[in-house]
């Protein structure tokens, strides 16, 4: 979802800074199908504001995996809670597995209803989040909470001189997951949302802490690893590969079985950022068509 235009515009709406107010607790909108919805703030400033699908409520999210009326936010002792309203989808907080029926909000709590994700602002400083938070949401990925398409483009153009300099290697992993259209038609998106979710969890855990993981794009992760061999990285994509495969990935109750497709690519001489992920793309496709859950690496003499 690229959605800068969007995040900019709402920051300077005068519309928008009409309710800014400094010191007012309010949810963010960081992740929603909706982009002229992206970055939009709902201020706190009622004892109780519903949220629902339904017009009447004081926050209006119109889809269908949201109730009619989903879930109430209340001031409650000076603190902030949100209730669950027996809805068909469920409330959750942060990264629960299981929805919430009554929770009390902290500062930056995340709040996912239906297809909508916020972000809670509490405090003397909720404008300095505000802001935090709007240009956060130009480099993460509101969903997965990892970078985003122009962050890794961001890293993957800064890294490749950086090693080219210090003559220092460079690796680069195309990750898919395998039949995710399948997951989403059988189960739905909510569901598929949450596996992505999940996935991205699992592979920043096996990544070291300078490798940057990113969501590429749809069902596609993108991880670069500084200072790594091509069978260094093989030997990474091969663990990644079989951690994902041995998941108990949960869906309605049910388990189901996730598996991943990864391409490798070394940094060569002369290779320029487009060519690097060219690379590590093109071994994807191998991947994939080679019989998916597999990790193919590129040759060493691969030429941009």
């Amino acid at each position: 979802m690229d959605s800068d235009h969007d995040i900019k515009t709402r920051v300077t709406t005068l519309e928008e800074l009409k309710v800014q107010r400094k010191g007012d607790d309010c949810l963010v909108v960081i992740y929603t199908p909706v982009e002229s919805d992206l970055g939009r703030r709902h201020v706190l400033d009622k004892e109780t504001i519903t949220i629902g699908r339904d017009r009447e409520n004081d926050i209006v999210l119109d889809s269908d995996s949201v109730s009619r009326r989903h879930a109430r936010i209340e001031h409650r002792d000076s603190r902030i809670y949100v209730t669950d309203l027996d809805s068909t989808n469920g409330t959750y907080v942060n990264d629960e597995a299981d929805p919430v029926s009554n929770c009390q909000l902290r500062r930056g709590d995340q709040v996912k209803i239906g297809d909508t994700i916020f972000k809670y602002l509490s405090g003397s400083d909720v404008e300095a989040q505000y802001h935090e938070t709007i240009f956060n949401m130009t480099i993460t990925d509101g969903l997965t909470d990892v970078g985003n398409k122009k962050r890794l483009d961001q890293v993957v153009q800064k890294e490749i001189p950086r090693a080219t300099r210090h003559r220092r290697e460079l690796a680069l992993l195309m990750i898919d997951i395998d039949h995710f259209k399948d997951v989403n038609d059988t189960y739905g998106h909510l569901a598929g949302d949450s596996v992505l979710r999940e996935m991205a969890s699992i592979l920043q855990k096996r990544l070291r802490p300078d490798d940057e993981l990113g969501r590429y794009g749809g069902e596609e992760f993108a991880a670069l690893l500084p200072e790594t061999s091509l069978e260094g990285a093989v030997k990474i994509a091969d663990d990644l590969r079989k951690l994902v495969e041995g998941h108990p990935f949960v869906v309605e109750g049910e388990q189901i079985k996730i598996t991943v497709s990864i391409g490798v690519a070394e940094l060569q001489p002369g290779m320029d950022a487009k060519a690097f992920f060219r690379a590590s793309d093109e071994q994807l496709y191998k991947a994939k068509n080679g019989g998916r859950n597999r990790v193919c690496p590129a040759p060493a003499d691969f030429a941009s």
